[in-house]
């Protein structure tokens, strides 16, 4: 069995987040600059197993897609075409930055810790990843 990998897509930056061998915890794993993303994740596919990747969709409240849907939409193109072995799931992300914000809080970190974006999107990435496995 492979790991699920998330991304949590952002136009500078992008948080991503594992799970172990067994599918069973999920982790964050970095975050990365977006212009290395596909290089980042050809790397780590040749040392691991990633069984599928799941990337946050964006939505307005109404359900519509976002503005940054565009960006993801090209960010997916390529990645099939680099990686065309292994699939892809969307994965509603509505609120996961604010949920890792306000984890954040509820760990104790600091107010100057929780200006890291970085570590805001590693975290919004665990909370996709564990939404899909809960789901599942």
């Amino acid at each position: 069995m492979g790991r699920l990998l998330a991304i949590d897509y952002g136009t500078k930056r992008t948080g991503l987040a594992v799970t172990d061998e067994l599918q069973i915890i999920a982790s964050g794993l970095t975050t990365v600059n977006t212009k290395e993303l596909i290089s980042f994740l050809k790397d780590y596919t040749k040392t691991e197993v990633v069984e599928l990747f799941l990337i946050g969709e964006p939505k307005q409240m109404d359900n519509t897609a976002s503005q940054s849907e565009i960006h993801i939409q090209k960010f997916i193109d390529q990645l099939v075409k680099e990686l065309p072995t292994i699939p892809i799931k969307r994965v509603d992300e509505r609120f996961t930055s604010k949920m890792a914000f306000q984890t954040m809080i509820d760990s104790g970190l600091k107010k100057k810790q929780r200006k890291n974006k970085a570590l805001v999107d590693e975290i919004s990435a665990t909370l996709i990843l564990q939404s899909y496995l809960y789901s599942k």
